[in-house]
């Protein structure tokens, strides 16, 4: 994608509680800083992409915030892929430039946290017959199912899945805004903590937060930012089923396709990574993409981790923002956490906890239960 780069990003700091704060006040403070950050007038912004958020509309979303921003439009979608959809955006956008429907793509996610009451069914199509008459809740149920099945099949332990959630820790402690970035984490922490879904515990898992981010993806020739431009070089896309009982394997996600294109498209190999900034919903979901994305072969994962320092200046730095784990889920927009920490990175803003040389980046959305899988590969 010669034509388009990623020239700005914006985050909101993670937050407990709504406070009287909607979703729609979210999106436009962050189209806001988004605009300022890549150096742009409102009426240069010609493109939007967002998801719905639990409190937004189902219908016409792009235009309601279209017409709050007084933007004129010539390019506007929501892209519904659960957590998977700020990657998804982000091709998206690229494509759209290419094509030349628009110069500039404001890509924003945001939600508002309200309890369980005021979330939407994310998985209607999961009350299949095969799984809820057994009692199996989503979505913690599921990803604790396939936890359980790569212990039993790779011999995976839990202290090293719990090695991804403290070394996640220690990268939210160097990253303003996160939620829970002021206290660190052993893996004993982690072990001891309540046991949710057998064999997840509370720190292995996200918590739900207010908050919300995003990216500007920009024609090159156009672009005004005062960054370096981020180039999307490689994008890959895959899915089939939602309902978990109709999958051939639940320890192998579709990341190994999107993955394939990402990097085909790129002409790389995940050995060719400076960092990797991937879906964090539970830990168990960190160990498999890192199988699926090929850092390591499958059964591997829990070695992997175990052998190396995850934090971002160790010898292979991962969520280094502290991922949704740390940093929280701003419910559909936790996906877009790992895309601007991607940016970041590649831009060379990370402050305290920049990692050295950042040069090739990935970064990969899930949604549902390994059912949407979306990979970018990016450069400077």
């Amino acid at each position: 994608m010669r034509f388009a780069a990623i020239t700005g990003y914006a985050e909101l700091p993670a937050r407990k509680g709504a406070d009287g704060v909607t979703a729609l006040d979210l999106y436009c403070r962050l189209a806001r800083e988004l605009a300022v950050d890549a150096g742009l007038e409102r009426g240069e912004i010609d493109g939007l992409l967002v998801h719905t958020p639990f409190d937004g509309f189902s219908l016409y979303w792009p235009t309601v915030l279209g017409d709050a921003l007084a933007l004129d439009l010539r390019y506007f979608d929501v892209v519904e892929l659960g957590g998977a959809s700020a990657a998804g955006m982000i091709w998206r956008a690229a494509a759209a430039i290419e094509a030349g429907l628009c110069d500039h793509v404001l890509c924003i996610t945001a939600d508002v946290f309200t309890g369980l009451s005021g979330a939407r069914d994310l998985m209607p199509a999961q009350r299949g017959e095969f799984e809820m008459p057994y009692g199996v809740s989503p979505p913690n149920g599921y990803y604790a199912m396939a936890a359980r099945r790569h212990m039993h099949d790779h011999g995976t332990r839990p202290e090293q899945l719990a090695k991804i959630a403290v070394d996640q820790r220690t990268n939210a402690m160097a990253a303003p805004g996160a939620l829970f970035g002021s206290k660190s984490l052993t893996i004993d922490d982690v072990l001891n903590s309540p046991l949710v879904c057998d064999p997840l515990h509370l720190f292995e898992i996200v918590s739900p937060c207010t908050g919300g981010s995003g990216v500007v993806v920009s024609r090159r020739s156009a672009s005004k930012s005062k960054h370096p431009p981020i180039a999307l070089i490689g994008a890959g896309e895959a899915g089939t089923h939602l309902n978990l009982a109709r999958r051939p394997d639940i320890t192998t996600s579709l990341a190994v396709r999107s993955a394939e294109a990402a990097f085909r498209m790129a002409g790389l190999s995940a050995a060719d990574m400076n960092f990797a900034q991937l879906y964090d919903c539970y830990t168990i979901a960190v160990l498999i993409f890192l199988e699926d994305l090929g850092f390591c072969r499958k059964g591997e994962g829990g070695r992997f981790v175990a052998e190396r320092d995850l934090t971002w200046g160790g010898d292979f730095p991962l969520n280094t923002s502290g991922g949704q784990l740390s940093y929280g889920q701003p419910g559909g927009a936790g996906g877009m956490i790992a895309v601007v920490e991607a940016v970041r990175q590649l831009m060379g803003r990370a402050g305290g906890r920049q990692i050295a040389n950042a040069a090739k980046g990935v970064a990969h959305g899930n949604g549902g239960v390994f059912a949407d899988e979306v990979t970018l590969v990016m450069a400077n």
